[in-house]
């Protein structure tokens, strides 16, 4: 269970910058910002992936980056959302 966590939570260093590449636009967001969500995003895909795909004895599985990368995504718009910042680059 901690070995998963710690996968994760690296993965999410990869995942976080992946779910900003993937969204259209500019997002305002810092890197530890973007970190944090891709971590967040990792470890809710790990979650999902073992409750209900049976991906739970491996550390690392394609589904677990797929669904990482989706729940980053949608990290990443929630954020955007409650913090209200737009995709626009200030000028």
């Amino acid at each position: 269970m901690i070995a998963t966590i710690i996968v994760a939570l690296i993965v999410g260093c990869i995942v976080g910058p992946l779910a900003r590449l993937i969204l259209p636009g500019r997002q305002n967001i810092s890197l530890p910002a973007t970190i944090g969500l891709g971590a967040v995003g990792s470890l809710v895909g790990s979650f999902v992936g073992a409750n209900f795909l049976g991906t739970e004895g491996s550390q690392f599985s394609f589904w677990g980056l797929i669904l990482g990368t989706v729940f980053a995504i949608i990290a990443v718009v929630a954020y955007l959302a409650i913090t209200g910042r737009n995709n626009k680059a200030v000028r």
